[in-house]
Order: C-alpha cells, then sequence, then structure tokens
C-alpha cells in the first residue's frame, strides 16, 4: 500500500528569493532615522504647529493624488520600475530637507516622500501575488505580506532606537544621510525583484501611451463594478485598514490620558507595537479560520479596544495591544482575500482603488476623532471608533471562508 507523504511539497528556489529580496526591501524602506525626528528638525528650524500640520496634510494630499495613477501605470508599465523609483523619490525628498532646510524644502520634499510612498502602493502587493503564482505558491501570499510587515516594524523601531545616539553624535546631517542611505539601498534591492509580465510589456507596445493607460484604469474600474466579490473584498479591506491605521496615530494621547509619566508613553506604545507585530507573524493560523471564528475574533478585538481603552490605566493597554493584534492580522487577511479575487490584468490599479479609498476613509476618521475628542475623553473616543469593526465581524461572520 502506498504511503502518502503529509509533508508539503518543497518550494521552488524563486519563491525564496523572492521572499528574501522583499523583505529586504521592506526593512530598508523604514530603517529611516528622520521617522522620530523630523517633526522637531522644523519646529528647530523655525516652524510654528501650524504650518508643521499643513506640511503633513500636503503629504496626504499629494499621496491620495498619486494613489490611482501610479497604480495604472503599474500595470501599463512596470511594477519593479515603481518599486525602485518610490524610495529615490524619497531619497530625494529627506535630501532636500537637510540641504535646504526650510519651509518650502520641506514641502517639496513631503510630495516626493507622498509620490515615492503611492508609487510603491498597489505595485508591490500586485508584483508579489502574480509573481507568486507564477511560481505555484499564490496561498503563500498571506504570510509574505504579514512577515513583510512584521519586518517593517522592526525597522521602524530599530530606526527609532539609533535615531537618539545618531543625532548626538552627528546631529542633522548624520540622520539625514543615514536615511537617504537606506532609501538608496532599498531602491537597488527592489531592482532585484523579479517581475514576468511580457505580455503586458507587448501589449503597451502595440497601443498608444494613452490608451493603454486609459484602457487599465477602465479594467480595473470595471472589475470592481462588475465583480461583487472583488467589490466586497475591496470594501472589507479599507474599512478594516483605515480605522485602526487612523487610532494608531492617537495611541500616544490614550496613553498620556492614563495619568503615567511621559517617559512612560513610549513604553505603552510599545505594547500596542507587539501587539500588531505578533499579529503580522499569525497570518499563517489566520488563514485556517473560518469567516465565522474571524469575524468572532474582530469581535472579541472591538471589545478588548472597548475594554482597554476605557479602563483609564496602563494595565488597558494589554487589551488595546490585543485588539490591535486582531486588526493587524484581519487587514493582511483583507489584503490577501482582495489580491485572491481580482483575476484581470490591472492588479496594480484595483489594489491601489483601495488604497485610494483607505486614504479617503482615514481623513474621515480622523475628522470624527477630531470631533468627537471636543466633547468625550480619549478613551470613550476608542471606543466608540470600534463599533465599525463589530460591521466588520458582521461581514466576516456570513462569509463561507
Amino acid at each position: 500500500m502506498p504511503v502518502i507523504s503529509s509533508c508539503p511539497p518543497p518550494l521552488r528556489p524563486g519563491v525564496r528569493r523572492l521572499e528574501r529580496t522583499l523583505y529586504l526591501y521592506a526593512g530598508l524602506e523604514d530603517f529611516v532615522l528622520l521617522y522620530p525626528v523630523y517633526a522637531l528638525l522644523f519646529a528647530g528650524h523655525g516652524l510654528d504647529t501650524a504650518r508643521i500640520s499643513s506640511l503633513f496634510a500636503l503629504w496626504s494630499l499629494t499621496g491620495l493624488l498619486v494613489e490611482v495613477p501610479s497604480g495604472v501605470w503599474a500595470d501599463v508599465v512596470s511594477r519593479r520600475l515603481l518599486a525602485v523609483t518610490g524610495p529615490l523619490l524619497t531619497a530625494a525628498g529627506f535630501a532636500l530637507w537637510v540641504l535646504f532646510p526650510s519651509y518650502g524644502a520641506y514641502a517639496a520634499g513631503f510630495v516626493l516622500w507622498g509620490a515615492g510612498g503611492s508609487l510603491r502602493s498597489g505595485a508591490m502587493e500586485a508584483l508579489v501575488h502574480d509573481e507568486l503564482e507564477r511560481l505555484g505558491a499564490a496561498s503563500r501570499y498571506g504570510r509574505v505580506m504579514g512577515r513583510t510587515a512584521a519586518v517593517s516594524m522592526a525597522a521602524t523601531a530599530a530606526a527609532t532606537a539609533v535615531a537618539a545616539p545618531a543625532f548626538a553624535r552627528g546631529g542633522e546631517p548624520l540622520v539625514g544621510a543615514a536615511s537617504v542611505a537606506a532609501c538608496l539601498l532599498c531602491a537597488a534591492v527592489g531592482a532585484l525583484l523579479p517581475e514576468h509580465r511580457e505580455s503586458a510589456g507587448r501589449g503597451a507596445r502595440r497601443r498608444t501611451r494613452r490608451g493603454a493607460y486609459t484602457a487599465a484604469l477602465r479594467a480595473g474600474i470595471t472589475e470592481v463594478r462588475g465583480s461583487r466579490r472583488v467589490r466586497h473584498a475591496l470594501l472589507l479591506s479599507v474599512v478594516v485598514t483605515s480605522v485602526w491605521g487612523a487610532l494608531d496615530e492617537y495611541v500616544p494621547l490614550l496613553a498620556a490620558a492614563t495619568g503615567v509619566a511621559t517617559a512612560t508613553v513610549p513604553l505603552l506604545v510599545l505594547v500596542v507595537w507587539v501587539g500588531v507585530t505578533v499579529g503580522s507573524l499569525l497570518v499563517g493560523p489566520g488563514e485556517r479560520l473560518s469567516g465565522r471564528a474571524l469575524g468572532a475574533a474582530v469581535a472579541a478585538g472591538a471589545a478588548a479596544l472597548t475594554a482597554g481603552a476605557l479602563s483609564g490605566g496602563p494595565r488597558g493597554f494589554v487589551l488595546v495591544g490585543a485588539a490591535f493584534l486582531v486588526f493587524q492580522l484581519t487587514d493582511v487577511l483583507a489584503d490577501a482575500r482582495l489580491q485572491k479575487a481580482i483575476t484581470g490584468p490591472s492588479r496594480a490599479t484595483v489594489t491601489s482603488l483601495a488604497g485610494l479609498g483607505t486614504g479617503l476613509t482615514t481623513l474621515l476618521v480622523y475628522g470624527t476623532y477630531a470631533g468627537l475628542s471636543a466633547h468625550a475623553p480619549h478613551g470613550t473616543v476608542f471606543a466608540l471608533l470600534a463599533l465599525p469593526y463589530l460591521a466588520v465581524a458582521a461581514a466576516l461572520g456570513r462569509t463561507r471562508t
């Protein structure tokens, strides 16, 4: 009687190469020493809170405007090209900040950074999914992207730890130069990413450039409008990502509201980010959950966020961290569901449409938070903004997988 092995088939060498290159790219992209100090640098050069806030608004607006056009470009030209170009634009923006410290240079730098981030968004997800599919490993997409997110978070934490001693030793020039160098290395690693899209290249050559862009955009919009599965996956991704992504910005304020010393606030924030990192690493087991089980987990996460935020004490941050663990896990799984649902040629375009929806909804959450915070403490606002996840839980509970 033949023996049936339960071991999975060995991975093709190309899968491991893709994963290693992607993890290195993600680590370099977020090993930016300027992240924890750039607002302080702006203030040190005379910018008040209003002008600094205007820079953040310009950054967000640039990202929104470039999001969908960059996805179309990725489908027409090359996703790897955008993965290389994005960090180069970001490097140029950081260089402007250091070489010409002024409001105009900071504004130009944020435009470049916003554009660079949007070039990567959509293009990277599409590239990774299609390459894994070509190698017969599309089922690994969720786990790969989860580990990629964990690497990014670890790189951000490492950059934060290194920034203070680097700034003390070499000041703004050293921190800026290290950030530019990380972006340039990221671009170099991006050039090593595999991409096999011969038919897309031939199709683009047969048409006018404008016709190719129009066709790709139309195909993406048609797929979203014509496929209920894609539409539902896109909406799920937008809601899951935007709410906790916006709340993340207010976690330090929630921590400060507990009454702990200022020096303790980063430790409470770290508890939450440990939860996010663990959530990224649990995508493999998470993929085995049924829709009902995942919905129950999301409902439990909403309850944990409510209880932790309303506790008013630092111990509640263990619950907040657990909630963010669930939300990050669901975030990656929602992206994997969207990529699985897309069947047409405009994968990056559809993904960028989801990114646009996420950006707009995140701005809505920011506005809602600002309005609610004028009448309620931070804990109450967090609890109220956990309510959308009950709708997410209900939607997931109605799915079969």
